[in-house]
């Protein structure tokens, strides 16, 4: 909750840099441009440091070296030719990640606990924080930060094998799954997969997909969300969380408001599953490396012969993902008559 702001801020901020960029003809090399996405990217490339920071604070350690581990991460974020002792670090991505840190923070919990006992009370104040840097440093870079890489991997060629063999029945899985592939960072292998299927085949069939479909319904469940409350302060914050998740950035609504109310995910899949079976169906297609799959990104779904069927069904696909993730997570919230904060 303590970076939540920032997240907002960074969102949004990102979401009118979009706006402007590819309906008010602003360049997007220009300079204001790259202020506001560097305006952005503060917010969020450093997640590491702002994860670890509050992660810390929260089990009762010394703030700052949770920070400190978090801007360590984000200085060798894919960093080459890196080792410790002789042994080597592979090279992470760690830049806006969220998983490495928590479990590298967790790590140093224990750590420092040990060394609380074993260190004399006179030595503890510089010699502890440096004993736990040394120790869990390597074991993070070392261990634990490559084992998002390799689950991306794993998770990236399983899903490209899926949708080869059974692409619309798995497509609605997927979708309803994306939101904790993001979280645990295993999103991060299907950039490669979208580049080469657009270079190949001309268009990408599953990854931006998945992640339109994925924002959208976070983003409907968080206005169904902020639609239930009574705390005018928190229904508003909610309410910009679900329009920044529409918008394509869904952080803020997801670790803001669906994240610790989990029968409100359970209609975010329903909404999913729903509008990602109509994109399986039909075959929706992305035909744009890169970007945040959003309301302000359609424009990534119009393909170059002028065509306006694949549009028409992005169209389709997102009002069936706000509508029924909406509907399904207002039902849910009646149902287990949630406390209207």
């Amino acid at each position: 909750m303590p970076i939540i702001p920032a997240m907002i801020t960074g969102g949004l901020i990102l979401a009118v840099k979009n706006l402007l960029v590819n309906y008010f003809g602003m360049s997007a090399d220009g300079g204001t441009a790259t202020l506001l996405l560097n305006i952005f990217t503060a917010g969020f490339s450093f997640f590491p440091i702002w994860i670890g920071y509050s992660f810390a604070k929260s089990l009762r350690m010394e703030p700052i070296m949770g920070g400190f581990l978090g801007a360590v991460l984000f200085v060798c974020s894919d960093a080459k030719g890196l080792d410790f002792l002789g042994l080597s670090v592979p090279t992470v991505t760690y830049a806006g990640s969220v998983f490495p840190i928590i479990l590298g923070v967790a790590v140093m919990y224990f750590v420092d606990k040990f060394l609380k006992r074993v260190i004399p009370e006179m030595f503890v104040y510089f010699l502890k924080p440096i004993l736990t840097m040394i120790i869990v440093v390597p074991i993070t870079l070392i261990v634990l930060g490559p084992i998002g890489t390799v689950l991306s991997n794993s998770v990236g060629a399983a899903i490209q094998a899926v949708m080869s063999v059974a692409g619309w029945t798995a497509m609605p899985i997927l979708s309803a799954l994306y939101p904790y592939m993001v979280m645990l960072g295993l999103d991060k292998a299907f950039t490669p997969i979208m580049a080469q299927s657009i270079a190949e085949i001309g268009y990408d069939p599953f990854n931006m997909v998945m992640g339109l479909v994925s924002n959208l319904c976070i983003g409907g469940s968080a206005l169904a969300v902020a639609f239930h409350l009574k705390d005018k302060a928190k229904k508003g914050m909610i309410s910009s969380f679900g329009i920044t998740a529409l918008c394509g950035v869904t952080e803020p609504a997801f670790y803001g408001s669906l994240i610790m109310r989990p029968k409100c995910l359970i209609g975010t899949a329903i909404g999913a599953v729903c509008s990602g079976l109509i994109a399986g169906i039909f075959g929706l297609q992305n035909y744009v490396v890169g970007g945040c799959p959003g309301l302000l990104s359609f424009f990534y779904f119009l393909p170059a012969d002028g065509s306006t069927g694949n549009i028409i069904l992005y169209f389709a696909v997102a009002v069936v993902a706000i509508v029924v993730s909406f509907v399904a997570t207002s039902y849910i919230l009646k149902k287990t008559d949630t406390v209207k904060e």
